[in-house]
């Protein structure tokens, strides 16, 4: 019988059990994965496949549709399946927005935890959608002193999620935010870089979530030259997105200067305080399967 899983599952997750969990699933046989995209002018379908030997498989299957907001629906949808190891038996369906805030959020903590200054206490949000607002749960975690400012293009945005949160600040200049900041996340649907390399600081974490096809960019070529860097996972992050495809087609970088990803643990690290890192969320269906398998255990358990 196949279970299904739904968002008051969240009533016994952790932030700090999921990413104990990712360290867990990066123990593993490196995963099969296997990415579908299709496109409909600015509309995506994305069908993302993974297996791991000794966890399982996952399908998840998204629809991104940018209009969305202006029907009053979310921009990104979709559904989950997971299969057992061994027989390859549906087990489970779980909620796709479950599984996406929790991934999501939790591969930037993931990399947080590694690479942000553990002083850390000024915390940038570029964008102000729901990713955002899982990042200040997510940050909160492990940062429970964290002040939380955020800057979105649309003013009225910014002011809405300040409503919502507690203690947030909006910023009306992103350069002057980003100068401020001790690790500035970027979570929106930019095909533009919005920071730029000369605003960065010495001991600056940056969390790029945000790009994630070939056209879209967040952050400069300069930032990425400027800064270590590092991702969650080479095989989808190197040749499928944007953020890391043109900097290396333009020269400032090569695939040498990505320093490491999640499997890489001895790697993945700052070294000093005084460096810049940036870390790339490419949010493989890997990390999703690792996901959803903590999300179906921890239900069962409760």
């Amino acid at each position: 019988m196949i279970e299904f899983v739904g968002r008051e599952a969240e009533a016994v997750m952790d932030w700090s059990g999921l990413t104990a969990a990712f360290e867990a699933g990066h123990l593993l046989p490196q995963p099969k994965i296997a990415d579908l995209f299709l496109y409909r002018d600015r509309d995506v379908m994305l069908d993302r496949a993974a297996w791991i030997t000794g966890l399982g498989a996952l399908v998840k299957v998204a629809t991104i549709v940018p209009d969305n907001g202006a029907r009053g629906l979310p921009a990104v949808n979709g559904v989950v399946t997971l299969f057992d190891d061994v027989t390859g038996v549906p087990t489970a369906l779980i909620d796709f927005h479950l599984v996406t805030k929790w991934k999501t959020a939790g591969d930037s903590l993931f990399s947080a935890s590694k690479l942000a200054r553990k002083d850390s206490r000024r915390f940038l949000l570029v964008g102000a959608g729901a990713m955002a607002r899982a990042m200040v749960e997510a940050y909160s975690s492990l940062w429970p002193e964290a002040e939380f400012t955020v800057w979105n293009r649309s003013t009225e945005g910014a002011h809405k999620m300040a409503d919502d949160v507690a203690g947030l600040q909006v910023a009306d200049n992103l350069e002057a935010a980003v100068r401020a900041a001790d690790v500035i996340c970027t979570a929106t649907m930019s095909t533009a870089p919005l920071v730029l390399g000369a605003w960065l600081q010495p001991g600056q974490h940056l969390d790029l979530i945000g790009s994630y096809t070939p056209n879209m960019r967040e952050v400069d070529d300069l930032a990425m030259r400027r800064a270590r860097i590092f991702v969650d996972a080479r095989a989808t992050t190197v040749d499928h997105i944007g953020e890391l495809m043109d900097p290396i087609a333009s020269g400032a970088i090569t695939k040498a200067d990505i320093l490491a990803d999640f499997y890489q643990p001895d790697l993945f690290k700052r070294t000093s305080d005084d460096q810049i890192t940036i870390a790339k969320n490419g949010g493989g269906a890997h990390m999703d399967l690792m996901t959803a398998a903590y999300i179906l255990q921890r239900w069962r358990q409760r």
